[in-house]
């Protein structure tokens, strides 16, 4: 009976120490991080580039002797350099033939501002937007009354060749050959102006 007890626990006691050691669960504060996922950033999508239309020289860029660095009498590569984007127009079948030059791409009611060459020279721009000012002041909308105040004696008021009622109101630079020619409807109000040397200056229909 002895025998068959001591042989029961020899058994037992195997057993027990076969067993692994029971695990003890690690403090919440010691456990290992969580291992952190590399994620590389998304590339930035650019930014739409805004169309160059209705773009705007600076203010003072127009004056009586041209276009910034760009003087009248000067070359069509001036004219480009001193915009410094796109130019585009149609050039004359003739050598020396009269032609624009607008910035690109133009704006869906027209031109807003254009460059004239004749003879190969840059000789003139017209203004057909309020928002660019002439040189002392005048601007697109302005009354007949406006430009006599701003220009004063300096004005020289000429009839319109197809509006009646309608009037050229021609400045002349009181230091140089330079010419600011203002345009007005029936109503007397200015609808476009241009600058630049005679004769081209009082072309009324442009290159046409």
């Amino acid at each position: 009976m002895r025998g068959a007890f001591a042989a029961a626990c020899l058994l037992a006691l195997a057993a027990c120490g076969e067993r692994e050691p029971a695990r003890v669960p690690a403090p919440a504060d010691a456990a290992a991080p969580a291992a952190t996922a590399t994620v590389s950033p998304e590339p930035a999508t650019p930014a739409p580039v805004a169309p160059v239309t209705g773009a705007m020289p600076s203010s003072g860029a127009i004056g009586y002797g041209g276009f910034g660095p760009a003087r009248f009498g000067g070359t069509e590569e001036e004219v480009r350099m001193a915009w410094g984007r796109e130019l585009g127009g149609l050039k004359p079948d003739q050598p020396g033939g009269c032609y624009y030059l607008m910035p690109q791409p133009r704006s869906p009611d027209g031109y807003r501002l254009a460059f004239m060459f004749e003879d190969q020279r840059f000789v003139r721009m017209d203004v057909d937007v309020a928002d660019i000012e002439a040189p002392g002041g005048g601007r697109v909308g302005m009354g007949e009354k406006d430009i006599q105040r701003l220009y004063g004696s300096r004005v020289q008021v000429q009839n319109h060749k197809y509006v009646e009622g309608g009037h050229y109101l021609r400045i002349p630079d009181a230091n140089g050959p330079g010419v600011l020619l203002f345009e007005t409807d029936a109503a007397g109000r200015v609808v476009g102006w241009r600058i630049g040397e005679p004769p081209q200056v009082d072309y009324v229909e442009g290159c046409s």
